[in-house]
């Protein structure tokens, strides 16, 4: 009972100086005793499990009833081809869950939440799975507590304990309480924070006494139950298409064995075709292609640095067209450098000392070897310490903080309480008009003087002239006290000491992003605490504004009322001095004029509007760990050029997904056609069941999931965005899908009635010899499976031809069709593959003939695109 002990006994215990924190060696020895600091998910599902899951299928225990009829009736080597195909669908199956479940362990793992450690003297950033029992972990607001740990220090520190403990109002925590009662309640452990809690005030330092499934959370293994299997709006709109297609085939199906009655044909051969049809007809594997073409889309977004923690996410980003983002390191390169200062001092080339020393005493930030941890403003004060020789650790060893009122976002301040050789010293920084609401007096000429109102004005003026430079203006100013102070008496009666300018300059790449989203038709907007000048500087460096009218400030948005702020919207491109609560309205204005929305956050307090906004986009290095979880995406860079790399992206997945379903349909539905046109007419049926099957199997598969990973067109991001309430088969697609599977019915039939030619017999011949019929069926088997391979190349594009998109661009399809053309070539050549099969090899002439038929379907499409490609020019 680590609350029982007094923070001395826990120290000792565990074995670790609170100063310096744990050696590397010694943390590793302790990981390797206790493990890595993770709940245990859910057990891996074994191949075996796997297997029998995708035999869990309405459609496969229809085939293994159509094997045992086969089986009864003496047919074996029909029943042996459905049980192979049956095994062969299973095994690729199972492959392809294990691919989708790698790449998802892979994002999981990637999204690992960091946490800040003491470790050989230095604070570090490491994965939380790493922390060992004897950590020393800093906290601050945002963070989510990474283990559970027995405070040592805190200032000022409110733990939101909800998850744990039901109570939503943050706990007061206080390190140096010792409770003895063995039955305290989790909710009272005022010198304890668990696992998975928040930490949403102040700051302090914990010793983890416990890790993974030690935890409390552990122990309740919550997060064990939490099914995150869901499918997205896109997969559940396909599996519903999917049974409807389903119901669809089957009604064929009946159809097609009723007249078959009537027509007094084979009964076991009409079974079998009817089953198998209805195999072919279903694209049962729709969902599952699906979720493997996502699953791959966004391991391919993790490695240009966009985490999608939804999937839903992937969709809607195709729709986007407002990007919100914040300016700091999203926009700019997020390396803050102090460049101007001033005071009413003339300092001349001295270096402004007690300025500095009031920066560098009121941060957090920490600055060594050219590296710094924390707040990018911060860093760069205490770098610019570190310049002029006043560094850090010295000045906190002899100015040791006793107090602090941490930095809010409505306040815009931050103080510190800092003993000194006299007494107490309150240092603040913050915004320069917040701090002269605050300060009585100013120091000017060496000597400290009443505010006046000019004061007050040539503080302000000499600001706007460092703004006008789009410089960021912090200012600092002093208390000094006989007594300890509490937090709500530090920021009263403060003495003015000065200002400084900084400049975050913008990133290089990302002008021509910016240029990228607005062709694609996508509107940045810049969204900044900073002033409004400032802003518009920046922005019209990055072409985001052109002017000072196309901005507004919090202010300005405080005084319209929501319909008013909602119509002036659509003209604003810059956004400055905003808290989070002004970015909730923004996000809610953008989108009550019909925009789909992406908003960039960092804070704690940005958690409201990223789920406001239609696209969360977290910051992965700046980002605290709520706006991580309210997110949908997260930017491991914090670059803004990521957030238009991943919308192109999301594009290009809706889009190849597209191509996929609507290749399967039109594949399907030839088959379908073939058949029932023989069936009506009653002419000979032209494939037989095991024959359907293998056609299924060859091109179902891997042309559809080669598709699905296709590169994508280079001018995807030429076009307006998806309108999200398009459906799935908008412009022409269904048409097109139709249009091919006519193509590739009639085509087989037409195979058919050649074959059958050669042999001096029509459709509507009656009594055809074995022979002729085999040969006419495997024409029409080759032209059926060849014809569906060449034709998922024109799919690659709806109006650009193969040679414009790059007939090898998309390796995948490459080889996948001749994967598929020489398994279709084996299975007629080989001779006990032929005999299962009941097809036979075809003479030189016949291959031209059967190939010749099986381009007709791309070299249609790509006529059919000529005519669009000439309707754009035109309409352009």
């Amino acid at each position: 009972m680590w609350y029982s002990k007094s923070k001395e006994e826990v120290i000792r215990e565990l074995q670790v100086d609170p100063a310096n924190g744990l050696a590397a060696g010694e943390a590793k020895s302790r990981l390797q005793r206790h493990g890595p600091n993770k709940l245990k998910g859910k057990p891996k599902k074994t191949l075996l499990a796997l297997f029998l899951a995708q035999l869990k299928d309405m459609l496969i225990y229809v085939l293994l009833g159509a094997a045992v009829v086969t089986l009864i009736v003496g047919e074996y080597i029909d029943a042996i081809i459905i049980l192979v195909v049956v095994l062969l669908n299973a095994v690729i199956g199972v492959f392809q869950e294990q691919k989708a479940e790698k790449a998802i362990e892979a994002l999981q793992q990637m999204a690992t939440p960091k946490s800040l450690v003491k470790r050989d003297g230095e604070v570090r950033e490491i994965d939380s799975t790493d922390l060992v029992p004897g950590d020393i972990v800093v906290l601050d607001a945002g963070r989510s507590i990474p283990a559970d740990l027995r405070l040592l220090s805190g200032a000022n520190l409110q733990i939101e304990e909800s998850a744990l403990t039901g109570e939503s109002v943050p706990s007061d925590k206080d390190a140096n309480a010792i409770l003895s009662d063995p039955k305290t309640p989790i909710g009272d452990m005022a010198n304890m924070a668990f696992m998975s809690t928040l930490v949403t005030y102040g700051r302090g330092e914990g010793v983890v006494v416990a890790t993974g499934m030690d935890t409390e959370m552990g122990k309740i293994a919550k997060i064990l139950d939490e099914d995150e299997q869901d499918l997205t709006p896109l997969q559940k709109k396909l599996e519903e298409l999917g049974k409807m297609l389903g119901y669809i085939a089957i009604g064929i199906c009946v159809l097609i064995f009723v007249i078959g009655l009537f027509q007094k044909r084979d009964l076991l051969d009409l079974f079998l075709t009817a089953i198998s049809l209805a195999v072919a007809a279903i694209p049962e594997g729709l969902a599952a292609i699906v979720a493997i073409v996502l699953a791959l889309g966004v391991t391919r977004m993790s490695k240009i640095n966009a985490i999608v923690k939804k999937l839903p996410a992937v969709e809607t980003l195709g729709s986007v067209n407002i990007i919100c983002s914040d300016k700091t390191g999203t926009l700019t390169q997020n390396k803050m450098t102090v460049v101007k200062y001033y005071t009413a001092t003339p300092l001349g080339d001295k270096p402004p000392v007690e300025l500095i020393k009031s920066f560098v005493l009121c941060s957090d930030a920490t600055y060594e070897n050219g590296e710094g941890t924390g707040d990018p403003t911060e860093i760069a004060l205490v770098a610019y310490g570190e310049q002029h020789e006043i560094l850090k650790k010295s000045l906190e060893a002899e100015y040791e903080r006793v107090g602090e009122k941490p930095f809010d976002s409505d306040r815009k301040l931050m103080s510190t309480l800092n003993r000194t050789r006299t007494g107490f010293r309150v240092n603040t920084k913050g915004a320069i008009d917040q701090l002269l609401k605050i300060s009585t007096s100013a120091v000017v000429g060496g000597e400290v003087v009443p505010m006046t109102e000019e004061l007050k004005r040539q503080y302000m003026q000499a600001a706007e002239e460092m703004s006008n430079d789009a410089l960021r203006v912090l200012a600092a100013a002093y208390k000094d006290t006989g007594r300890e102070l509490p937090p709500e008496e530090m920021e009263r009666d403060l003495t003015m000491l000065g200002f400084v300018g900084m400049i975050d300059p913008p990133r290089l790449e990302v002008k021509d992003s910016i240029r990228e989203a607005k062709m694609a038709g996508i509107t940045p907007v810049m969204i900044t605490g900073d002033h409004k000048n400032t802003a518009v500087a920046i922005a019209k460096e990055l072409d985001i504004a052109e002017s000072l009218d196309q901005s507004m400030t919090g202010a300005d948005i405080d005084e319209l009322t929501d319909e008013a702020f909602a119509r002036k919207i659509k003209n604003i491109r810059v956004f400055a001095r905003v808290s989070p609560e002004h970015k909730v309205k923004i996000v809610k204005a953008f989108k009550a004029q019909g925009n789909i929305v992406s908003m960039t956050g960092d804070g704690v307090n940005d958690a409201p509007s990223l789920k406001s906004a239609d696209i969360g986009v977290a910051m992965g290095i700046t980002g605290t760990d709520v706006s991580k979880g309210a997110s949908d995406m997260i930017l491991t860079d914090d670059n803004f050029t990521t957030i238009v790399h991943a919308i192109r992206e999301g594009r290009n997945i809706y889009a190849n997904i597209r191509k996929t379903v609507t290749f399967l349909l039109a594949c399907n539905f030839g088959e379908v056609v073939a058949i029932l046109a023989s069936i009506v007419f009653f002419w000979p049926l032209p494939l037989l069941a095991t024959q359907l099957l293998w056609v299924n199997l060859v091109t179902d598969t891997l042309p559809a999931i080669a598709l699905g990973v296709d590169p994508g067109e280079k001018d995807v991001m030429r076009k307006k965005p998806r309108d999200p309430k398009e459906g799935f088969f908008a412009g022409g697609a269904a048409l097109r899908a139709v249009l091919g599977g006519l193509l590739i019915g009639a085509l087989t039939l037409v195979a058919f009635y050649l074959g059958l030619r050669e042999f001096g017999y029509s459709l509507g011949a009656r009594d055809i010899p074995e022979d002729a019929m085999t040969y006419a069926r495997t024409m029409a088997f080759v032209v059926l499976a060849a014809s569906q391979l060449f034709y998922s190349f024109s799919k690659r594009s709806d109006t650009k031809s193969i040679f414009q998109i790059g007939v090898f661009s998309n390796k995948f399809l490459v080889g996948a069709v001749v994967l598929g053309l020489v398994l279709q070539f084996i299975s007629i050549t080989v001779p006990f593959l032929a005999a299962a099969f009941q097809v036979q090899s075809l003479s030189l002439t016949d291959w031209g003939i059967v190939v010749g038929l099986a381009l007709v379907p791309l070299l249609i499409n790509e006529i059919i695109k000529v005519f669009l490609r000439w309707g754009e020019a035109k309409r352009a």
